[in-house]
């Protein structure tokens, strides 16, 4: 599979610009068409808003922000893109940012959508964005942390390997990164050797699969004692300067509610490089 068009969530957020920066490198980089998405939320007035003087006012403060955070998604967008001499539109939806986004995700080989920054003004963007649309759209998310990239991701990767059926479709959905990559790490956390899951020497049968895509592959099996999973990732990213995690997520729905598992919620909240994430 290769990375033919991108998709970048674009929204008011102070942190857009450099992620549609990234995200245009990976279309440079990929000779992919790169689409920026803003959407606008729909009115909704409060329940107990009575008709009148009130809703209007309501309403045309809904409007100023709306063109607003359009305004500013749009130029973050066009700075982002800047001399990057790359193929790439730039679209617009209206209704609520979940569901408008996995619709246009169907359409595109990579989604790329921005870390949720807590310490960031109000925002109309969810917080659990980038696991919500990974859990509905059957397409690889990166998701981009808050605090920007130091380097283009992808120069060395860590594949984070359980054995599971996400974790297989993170190494594939990866596997343009991993194919590219200078050094790939499979980071197998606790394994139990079993015919159905790891087999005898857990990782090694992932390794020898990458290794036929021509991948540059190491094995690190490690124990997470009593940490939590997820902090192991990060740490272990951390020690070999990763500069791109990709990792199968677990999740449910409970009511609107994203609830992940306890690694993925983990890396998400703290990354500090990007992480691509599949379902």
């Amino acid at each position: 599979m290769a990375y033919r068009t991108i998709l970048v969530h674009c929204d008011a957020d102070r942190t857009t610009q450099s992620r549609v920066a990234t995200a245009a490198e990976l279309a440079q980089r990929f000779k992919a068409h790169l689409a920026g998405l803003h959407v606008r939320a729909r009115f909704e007035a409060p329940v107990f808003t009575d008709a009148g003087a009130a809703m209007d006012l309501l309403y045309r403060a809904y409007e100023e922000r709306s063109k607003a955070d359009e305004a500013a998604a749009t130029a973050a967008f066009n700075q982002g893109i800047a001399h990057k001499g790359v193929s790439s539109e730039w679209r617009t939806a209206d209704g609520a940012i979940d569901q408008e986004l996995v619709v246009q995700t169907r359409y595109a080989d990579l989604v790329v959508i921005g870390q949720h920054d807590g310490a960031a003004p109000v925002t109309t963007t969810p917080a659990s964005l980038p696991e919500t649309v990974a859990m509905a759209t059957g397409r690889p998310v990166l998701v981009v942390p808050h605090i920007g990239v130091t380097k283009p991701p992808g120069g060395t990767v860590l594949l984070c390997w359980n054995a599971s059926r996400e974790a297989a479709r993170a190494a594939a959905d990866a596997l343009p990164f991993l194919t590219a990559a200078e050094k790939v790490i499979v980071l197998v956390i606790d394994p139990e050797s079993s015919p159905t899951g790891h087999g005898p020497e857990p990782g090694a049968d992932v390794a020898g699969w990458l290794a036929r895509h021509g991948v540059k592959v190491t094995v690190q099996r490690d124990s997470a004692a009593d940490s939590d999973v997820g902090n192991v990732i990060l740490s272990r990213a951390a020690d070999f300067g990763v500069d791109l995690i990709a990792m199968g997520i677990y999740g449910h729905s409970r009511l609107r509610e994203m609830v992940l598992g306890g690694a993925s919620r983990t890396v998400l909240a703290s990354m500090t490089a990007p992480v691509l994430i599949s379902h």
